[in-house]
C-alpha cells in the first residue's frame, strides 16, 4: 500500500469514495470540487493506493482559531472503500494526516462525523485512535 498526495487523475476514484460516504457525487462534480480544493494551499488531500487502485482518502483543511494563537487542522473528508476496511489502511491514512497537521504547526486535529447509526463503527475507530467525542455539531442548510 502507498499513501500519496491526490492528483487530478484520482478524481473518478474520489467520486466513488464520496458515494460510499453517502454523498451522491458524479465524476464531473468531483472534478469541479477537486480543481478548487487542489488550488487552495490550506487544503491537502491524501489517497491510499493498493495495487494501483485508490481505496481510501483523507481531506484536510488548515485554518486558524479565533480563541487561541494556534493553527487548526480539520479532517473534512475521510473514507476507506468498504472491501478494504479493517486492514489498517484507515489507521495509516490517519497517521499520515496527523503528521501533516504537526508539520503545519497545528495545536491538534479535529473532525466531525454524523450521528447516524451507520457511522457508529467509524466513531469507534476514531476513539481507538485517541480522538475524543467532545462537541455537538449544528447545521443549517440554505
Amino acid at each position: 500500500m502507498e499513501i500519496r498526495q491526490a492528483n487530478e487523475n484520482d478524481v473518478a476514484e474520489l467520486a466513488k469514495l464520496m458515494r460510499q460516504l453517502g454523498y451522491s457525487t458524479t465524476t464531473e462534480e468531483m472534478e469541479y470540487r477537486f480543481r478548487k480544493i487542489d488550488k487552495d494551499e490550506d487544503y491537502f488531500t491524501l489517497v491510499a493506493e493498493v495495487e494501483d487502485k485508490v481505496v481510501g482518502m483523507v481531506g484536510l483543511r488548515k485554518g486558524y482559531f479565533y480563541e487561541r494563537n494556534d493553527v487548526s487542522v480539520r479532517i473534512v473528508a475521510f473514507v476507506v472503500e468498504e472491501d478494504y476496511r479493517k486492514l489498517g489502511i484507515g489507521k495509516q491514512l490517519m497517521n499520515v494526516a496527523e503528521n501533516w497537521a504537526r508539520e503545519q504547526g497545528a495545536y491538534g486535529i479535529g473532525l466531525t462525523s454524523g450521528k447516524r447509526k451507520e457511522r457508529e463503527a467509524a466513531h469507534d475507530f476514531y476513539k481507538r485512535l485517541g480522538y475524543e467525542d467532545n462537541s455537538i455539531g449544528f447545521v443549517k442548510v440554505f
